[in-house]
C-alpha cells in the first residue's frame, strides 16, 4: 500500500522501490498551479545540494560559496560579478522576473541516497523551482533523475562522468561542466609530447560512474596514441588510504600511474604514491610518471609538495584571463568578487556553480517563465560568452556544454598557496567535441521536458 501526504506545494505519492532499492518519489502540483513549485509570491527558492562532508567536502564547500555569491548579485548586492560582462544582459540585479531570489541549501555527504533525500526535501518541503549541486557525478546522476521525477529543472555542478550527459541524461537536466571524454581528447596530445609515445600504464579508478567513464576515456585517447594499459584497479569511494593498491605498481611493468580519482580520494592516492618512491624510479628506461586526468586548485593545495609536475585537466581556471587575453572574460570579474568576499580565489568547482545559477536565471528572464519547458527551451543550443570559459553552446542534443579545456601542470616552486598550478595549454572547443551519438555516451534517451503538472 502506498504512502501518501499533502505538501505545501502539492500531493506527494511514494511509487513501488525501483532499481536501486530507493522509493521512487512521484510529484503532482495542485490544480492551482501550472508547473512544480511555480512561485506566486515575491521571492523565488533555489536549492543547492553540495557534500558539506564526505571526501568531496571541500569542493561543496567552495560550490555553497559560489552559490551564496551568485544569489547576492543576482539580488543586486555586491559588485554584480559577471553579470556585467555575461553577454545576455537579461539579468540586472532584481532577482529573477523581479522576485527575489532566495535558497536553502543540503548536504549530499558524497552519497546518492543522502543527496536525492536532501534535494526531495528541499522540493516538497522548501518549494524549490530548481536545484543545483554536485561533487560527486554518482550524486548528480541520481538527483537529476529526481528533478526528472519532479518536474523542476537541474542544473548540475562539478560532475565530470561521461554519463550524465550521456546514458543517464534527462531533459530537466542541463551541464555546463566538461566530461570525461573531453578531459581526454585534451590531454592524450599533451601526454604524447611529454612523454612520448610508447608506455605502460597502471591505473587506480574511483568505483563508481565517474572513474568509470573517465578511466574508459583515458585509456582510449592514449591507447590511440600508442601507451599500453596493463592493468586497472577499481578503488572504493570512501577509501583513505591507498597504500595496499599503490604496492602492486612497483613491480607490474608499468611507467606511468594514473590516478583517476578526485578530491580527498586524490589527495591520499598521490600522497600515498609519492611515499612509496614511484616519483624516483626508472623503469623501461624512463623515468615513472603520474599522471591525474582532473584535478583542482583545492586538491592541489591538499597534495603539496606532491603535486609539483603532476599533469592534469580543469574546466576553467582562475587565471586564464590574465594569461590568455580577453577570450576568457568574466574570469576576473569573478576572481574579484569571489577574493573580495571570502579571501581566496574560486576554485573550478565555484566558477561552475556561479555559471550555472546565473544561465538559470537568465534563461527564465529570456522566456519570461520558471516553466520547466520554458527553460529548457530556451537553454537547448544556447550559445553565450563572458562567464570565464571563452564561447561557449549548450548543445541541445545532450544538454552538454562545450567550451575550451584547460591543461594544467602542477608549479615546481609556487609563489603562494594559491598559485599551485600553471596552465599548460588551453584546447580549443572544436577539438573535445563529439557526436551526439558517440559510443562513450550512448543508451540514454534524453526525453521531453517535464513541468511536473
Amino acid at each position: 500500500m502506498s504512502n501518501s501526504r499533502f505538501t505545501r506545494r502539492g500531493l506527494l505519492k511514494t511509487s513501488a522501490v525501483g532499481t536501486a532499492g530507493l522509493a521512487m518519489p512521484m510529484f503532482f502540483t495542485s490544480q492551482a498551479n501550472a508547473f512544480t513549485n511555480e512561485p506566486t509570491g515575491s521571492t523565488v527558492t533555489l536549492g543547492f545540494n553540495v557534500p558539506q562532508s564526505g571526501p568531496y567536502a571541500d569542493e561543496g564547500a567552495d560550490e555553497l560559496r559560489a552559490f551564496q555569491l551568485a544569489v547576492e548579485h543576482l539580488n543586486g548586492e555586491g559588485d554584480g560579478g559577471m553579470l556585467s560582462t555575461f553577454s545576455s544582459k537579461t539579468l540586472d540585479g532584481t532577482g529573477i522576473l523581479g522576485k527575489k531570489v532566495q535558497f536553502v541549501t543540503g548536504d549530499t555527504q558524497t552519497k546518492s541516497d543522502a543527496a536525492r533525500a536532501s534535494a526531495q526535501s528541499m522540493i516538497q518541503k522548501d518549494g524549490a523551482v530548481m536545484i543545483s549541486g554536485g561533487s560527486s557525478s554518482g550524486v548528480a546522476v541520481a538527483v537529476q533523475a529526481l528533478c526528472q521525477e519532479a518536474g523542476v529543472i537541474f542544473m548540475a555542478g562539478l560532475t565530470h562522468s561521461n554519463d550524465t550527459t550521456g546514458k543517464d541524461k534527462k531533459a530537466n537536466g542541463f551541464r555546463h561542466f566538461f566530461n570525461a571524454y573531453m578531459s581526454a581528447a585534451a590531454l592524450a596530445p599533451v601526454l604524447a609530447q611529454l612523454y612520448g609515445n610508447d608506455r605502460k600504464v597502471y591505473s587506480l579508478t574511483a568505483d563508481y560512474t565517474w572513474g568509470w567513464t573517465q578511466q574508459e576515456s583515458i585509456k582510449a585517447a592514449t591507447e590511440a596514441m600508442g601507451w599500453t594499459t596493463i592493468n586497472d584497479v577499481r578503488t572504493p569511494l570512501a577509501a583513505t588510504d591507498f597504500s595496499s593498491y599503490i604496492a602492486p605498481v612497483l613491480n607490474s611493468g608499468a611507467d606511468v600511474l594514473v590516478l583517476n580519482h578526485y578530491g580527498g580520494n586524490m589527495v591520499n592516492s598521490l600522497t600515498n604514491a609519492v611515499q612509496f618512491g614511484l616519483r624516483d624510479k626508472q623503469v623501461n628506461g624512463k623515468n615513472f610518471e603520474i599522471v591525474v586526468p582532473l584535478y583542482s586548485e583545492l586538491m592541489a593545495k591538499g597534495a603539496g609538495k606532491n603535486i609539483a609536475g603532476i599533469v592534469g585537466s580543469q574546466n576553467w581556471d582562475w587565471k586564464l584571463e590574465n594569461e590568455k587575453g580577453a577570450r576568457y572574460i568574466g574570469t576576473n570579474a569573478f576572481v574579484q568578487s569571489f577574493g573580495a568576499k571570502y579571501g581566496f580565489p574560486p576554485s573550478q568547482a565555484a566558477q561552475t556553480c556561479y555559471a550555472q545559477t546565473l544561465l538559470y536565471a537568465d534563461a527564465v528572464n529570456r522566456g519570461k517563465s520558471f516553466n520547466p519547458c520554458s527553460v529548457v527551451e530556451a537553454l537547448e543550443g544556447f550559445e553565450f560568452d563572458g562567464l570565464g570559459n571563452g564561447p561557449t553552446l549548450y548543445r541541445k542534443d545532450d544538454h552538454q556544454c562545450f567550451k575550451d579545456v584547460v591543461v594544467v601542470r602542477g608549479k615546481e616552486n609556487p609563489e603562494n598557496e594559491f598559485d599551485l598550478v600553471e596552465i599548460v595549454e588551453v584546447t580549443p572547443a572544436e577539438k573535445v567535441t563529439y557526436a551526439p551519438d558517440n559510443a562513450m555516451f550512448a543508451g540514454g534517451d534524453l526525453g521531453a521536458c517535464n513541468p511536473g503538472a
